[in-house]
């Protein structure tokens, strides 16, 4: 059982540490003050992680660190800090310390950072020994299997996300950039958190920034820092992201959304290995590795000039493609249970798994927000659900009902509707006199050419948003009950003009 010594002076936060790790399987030692913790230092040889808050009474985060690696060099130490001493907590990890959280306190992200503290306890080197790790078949499943246990993010089993372990494997020890092409929720984030870890980089910072999120005023200051008094409301000085991860890994979520201006500080960053705070007159030397994510090209991007190429091929030394959920089904139900641990963790219950109608539901629905949406679903499914399985009574209406509500005509299916043949009105010839006049088609009244056209632009938006009927219907302007009405209206005519 790892043991763990939480050194905070507020009651009420060792407390609900104390619990929380309990829980989860830790032997937990507490010390309200500086001399106490010195005494259990010296007492407890055996200790595991030290969980020590920057800000206590006589003394700092600072002479609890020094005290710790004098005595025991490779004892990992996290410090608790808030924000204003962001500053400081950088400077605790180049003098050692493993990592830090910040206030607000969230129990997932303390988990976390201390399973990936035992790690390093387990690896007492200098640099973690994953440049040797095999990346054949049998070591892609056993890390699969071992990831629910630990709280990393857990893969597949199929031969597209073997694929994609393998890549993994073979960019993470190099000091690649990496660009990731993926839908929204698809996991882009988890991605880059594992290529970190497969990193020589691995104990040092992992920062993730989305660059979509980011104002085109506060960009520059968000990735690259201020000082203090450079614009109205600077009142403090700020350290950036960049410097944040320094010695580690950033990875910038959405960047084609960066503006043009902070694509060309961005790219000094990248060429020069060196940034300059907002209002700084000084360079500051970085060592990071950049991994970046989209969700369109940004080949495309560029040839639009949407984004800069130069910027584009610095980034470009390797890519990949993280497929969306419905085109790996028979990875769906591995996710769905992963999540339901998860949840039924969070919740303190014991859903063992998902009715047979559940599954089937599941693997037939298309998941437009890929994991993400997955993810919430079993959640709130899981919070509703009272006995041992997860019943379709549990999920949301547009997924219990989602067969019953697509279209009983091939339209439903993205691969017919690819081939569907749409009868389009063609102009008669020109009458024998000569003139211009074009007749209408003798087997069509006005109305139904009219639905005609309307159907093949219709069937253009499905294609074009990848049959999303939420998304085609916000492209036409209209809402999906009508959508769905116009459809139908098409099949019925569809129907009675073959019955003639």
């Amino acid at each position: 059982m790892p043991k763990v010594l939480i050194i905070d002076d507020d009651h009420d936060i060792c407390f609900l540490l104390n619990k929380f790790l309990t829980k989860h399987g830790f032997q937990v030692y507490e010390a309200l003050t500086a001399r106490k913790a010195g005494e259990m230092i010296d007492e407890y040889e055996d200790l595991d992680v030290v969980l020590s808050d920057y800000r206590l009474d006589g003394t700092d985060g600072k002479s609890i660190l020094l005290r710790i690696r004098e005595k025991y060099p490779h004892l990992p130490v996290i410090i608790i800090t808030g924000y204003n001493d962001l500053k400081t907590a950088v400077e605790l990890m180049k003098l050692g310390a493993f990592d830090y959280v910040l206030k607000p306190l969230f129990p997932e992200e303390i988990l976390n950072t201390i399973h990936a503290a035992l790690k390093t306890r387990q690896q007492p080197s200098d640099q973690p020994d994953r440049t040797t790790a095999p990346v054949g078949l049998s070591d892609t499943r056993q890390r699969t299997q071992k990831d629910p246990a630990n709280g990393d993010y857990i893969f597949g089993n199929s031969q597209v996300f073997r694929l994609l372990l393998d890549q993994i494997h073979l960019v993470g020890p190099t000091d690649y950039s990496v660009i990731i092409y993926g839908e929204s929720g698809s996991g882009k984030e988890a991605i880059a958190q594992e290529i970190h870890k497969w990193s020589k980089r691995a104990s040092k910072p992992f920062v993730a920034i989305d660059c979509g999120a980011l104002s085109r005023e506060l960009a520059g200051s968000e990735l690259f820092g201020h000082e203090k008094g450079s614009f109205t409301g600077a009142i403090n000085q700020k350290i950036g992201s960049f410097e944040l991860a320094n010695g580690g890994t950033i990875f910038l979520d959405e960047i084609a959304n960066l503006s043009y201006d902070i694509q060309v500080s961005l790219l000094r960053v990248v060429q020069e290995r060196k940034l300059r705070r907002v209002g700084g007159t000084r360079d500051i030397p970085i060592d990071v590795r950049i991994i970046i994510a989209s969700n369109e090209k940004l080949w495309e991007a560029a040839q639009k000039g949407k984004f800069r190429e130069d910027l584009y091929h610095r980034f470009n030394e390797f890519t990949i493609e993280v497929p969306p959920l419905r085109n790996r089904k028979e990875d769906i139900m591995t996710f769905a249970r992963y999540f339901l641990q998860k949840a039924n963790e969070s919740l303190g219950k014991k859903i063992k798994g998902f009715s047979e109608e559940v599954e089937g539901i599941f693997k037939k629905y298309i998941w437009h927000g890929n994991l993400r949406e997955l993810k919430n679903v079993v959640k709130r499914a899981a919070l509703l659900t009272e006995g041992d399985y997860i019943e379709d009574r549990s999920l949301p209406f547009e997924i219990s009902n989602f067969s019953k509500l697509q279209f009983e005509h091939p339209l439903d299916l993205p691969e017919t509707i690819a081939h569907k043949q749409v009868h389009i009105p063609t102009p008669m010839p020109v009458s024998e006199n000569g003139g211009n006049r074009t007749a209408v088609p003798e087997t069509h009244s006005l109305k139904e050419a009219s639905i005609d056209l309307e159907y093949e632009l219709i069937l253009r938006t499905l294609k074009d948003v990848n049959f999303n009927k939420s998304k085609a219907a916000r492209v036409l302007n209209i809402d999906r009950k009508t959508l769905y009405n116009k459809i139908r209206l098409y099949q019925e005519l569809n129907t009675r003009a073959s019955g003639r």
